[in-house]
């Protein structure tokens, strides 16, 4: 498979002017340049973005998902990857970044990249094939900055291309690959310890430096010598909001205009307050929530009575009662997110869609040798089922979803009892299989792989005690769906890789290790008072998101309202 450069979205209408004078700032913390020169479009304005993730350390080190950097978003707007790539529409070609183009091998054991030329980093030195190898030869040698777990073989550079070699097939890893934040080798190369690395004064090749870093407020401005065309927010102001109120009150009143924050109530609290300004945009990706079920625990080792309860789960509440209808609506059987997953459902499953069936839920209890014992459930050994439903106390979406799922479950004579616990011990036991069931997410990709990978996996199991914090949460055991999963990856053509997918597709509906609830959101809150723009369902060329890479594309397609 072959890439090449294509243009990305215009950033600048027609009548855009190109500002040609420069002014270098001084600045603080960071060593930025200044906020308006030469190289683009121009413009004036602030944009504040915020976070309810609480007071933060200074830490921009671009490859910790710890670090303040990722956990404001940030560390989009100074560090760039190779390509950008749309998670919301993942059959969607990546667009050129850092890399002019790209080339797997067929067997997409290696990739051969093409630097791109004119780029520049923050402190004026030149981007070059070498940071590029660089920061691929970090990756291989530092197993705590390789999160990915990418199984490197080889780096080498030969002029203005760089080739990467994998000990296996990298098919469902590529757009991992791509995402790949770059880092200047003039820099990190002098850095004994890069995965303790605090980057307090971080240089990338993005439109933006610090220029101020406090716990609670990290100020950056605009540089004038970016590569691209200048964006026309001139400063980006992200705070730490302490809690989801704090961070809620602030997108109400305006102090945000840019963030994502669960808020159950959002039409009073938020959008009523200024409805022509005030919007939210919640996509999908590829990946879910869903009831992981523990199946070593008997009787939930019977894959009919996980696929009666499957049957009798009301999704439709629990999208809307329990998340507002911020979390997108799961119809498919084959819980692939739509219209994210339509290109992978299997002929099968295409037009399906999964409602609520009780008498067909007992029915299947029924051939199964299950006995419904008035309000009881009995099986076939005539024991009553019951099972605990666990999840972390103060998740009150998950808690309310838990609550709606006991109701449905009674419908088939199944007595569930809904209990809480802190987050470091519901961790520990949904790591350890100690658990009944429990509502929890997947992981998510730009294929399918990643999701059903994450609750099937044979290659991730461990027995209950054991912590499995890979996946396969619910111990599934399964040789066809490990074996599917792996011709998946090794695949060489299309028709292989597609039969092995709608394979997992079928074991998933059959067995049901785990029951798909809801589809995990990509979403953000934003406000078009000052800035318009912004990527919505009729026009989703990146994910809202203000912590996905892809934020810095949305910046760059921001103009100013007036």
């Amino acid at each position: 498979m072959r890439v090449r450069t294509r243009s990305r979205r215009t950033l600048t209408t027609a009548t855009s002017v190109l500002i040609a004078l420069g002014v270098i700032a001084g600045c603080g913390g960071g060593g930025s340049e200044g906020a308006s020169g030469p190289g683009g479009g121009g413009g004036t304005g602030v944009l504040n973005v915020g976070m309810p993730n609480g007071p933060q350390t200074n830490n921009s080190n671009p490859f910790l998902d710890t670090s303040a950097g990722a956990s404001l978003g940030y560390r989009a707007m100074i560090y760039e990857p190779l390509a950008m790539t749309n998670p919301v529409r993942p059959d969607q070609d990546p667009d050129p970044w850092l890399a002019e183009s790209w080339e797997f091998s067929e067997d997409f054991t290696q990739v051969t990249i093409t630097a791109r030329e004119g780029v520049t980093w923050a402190d004026g030195e030149d981007f070059t094939a070498e940071d590029i190898a660089f920061t691929f030869d970090l990756l291989m040698n530092t197993d705590a900055l390789n999160t990915a777990g990418l199984p490197f073989s080889d780096v080498a550079v030969d002029g203005n291309t760089v080739t990467v070699t994998f000990e296996s097939s990298q098919f469902v890893n590529q757009t991992r690959i791509l995402d790949t934040y770059i880092v200047p080798e003039h820099i990190w190369s002098e850095v004994e310890a890069p995965e303790m690395y605090e980057d307090q004064e971080p240089v990338g090749t993005g439109p933006y430096s610090i220029d101020t870093f406090t716990p609670q407020t990290v100020t950056l401005v605009r540089r004038d010598s970016y590569w691209q065309d200048l964006p026309e927010v001139e400063e980006l102001r992200y705070t730490s909001y302490n809690d989801n109120n704090a961070q809620t009150t602030a997108l109400a009143n305006g102090d945000s205009e840019w963030s994502y924050v669960f808020m159950p109530d959002y039409e009073s609290v938020f959008v009523e307050r200024d409805p022509e300004n005030h919007k939210l945009w919640f996509p999908t990706g590829l990946g879910i929530h869903g009831l992981w079920i523990n199946n070593e625990r008997a009787p939930f080792d019977d894959p009919a009575l996980r696929r009666a309860m499957s049957m009798v789960i009301n999704r439709s509440d629990i999208s809307s009662v329990a998340h507002a209808g911020l979390y997108p609506l799961l119809e498919n059987p084959t819980g692939l997110p739509l219209p994210a997953g339509e290109s992978f459902v299997a002929p099968e499953f295409q037009g399906q869609v999964a409602e609520p069936d009780v008498e067909g839920a007992r029915a299947v209890l029924e051939e199964a040798g299950y006995e419904l014992d008035g309000d009881t459930l009995r099986t076939p050994e005539g024991d009553p089922v019951t099972l605990t439903l666990t999840d972390p106390a103060g998740w009150s979406d998950y808690l309310t979803a838990l609550s709606i799922i006991r109701d449905n479950l009674a419908e088939i004579g199944i007595e569930a009892s809904v209990e809480t616990q802190t987050v470091d011990a519901w961790t520990d036991a949904v790591n350890a299989g100690g658990f009944d069931a429990t509502l929890h997410w997947t992981n998510t990709g730009a294929t399918p792989y990643d999701m059903y990978a994450n609750i099937m996996d044979g290659d991730l199991y461990k027995p209950i005690g054991e912590a499995s914090p890979g996946g396969n949460f619910g111990r599934f055991q399964n040789d066809e769906a490990t074996a599917a999963l792996a011709e998946y990856r090794e695949a060489t053509d299309d028709n292989a890789r597609n039969e092995a997918l709608y394979e997992l597709q079928r074991i998933l509906v059959d067995q049901v290790p785990m029951i798909p609830t809801v589809a995990g959101p990509i979403g953000a809150e934003y406000s078009t008072r000052n800035w318009t723009g912004w990527p919505t369902e009729e026009d989703p060329y990146a994910p809202p998101q203000p912590t996905q890479r892809g934020a810095l594309e949305v910046v760059l397609n921001l103009e100013a309202a007036n």
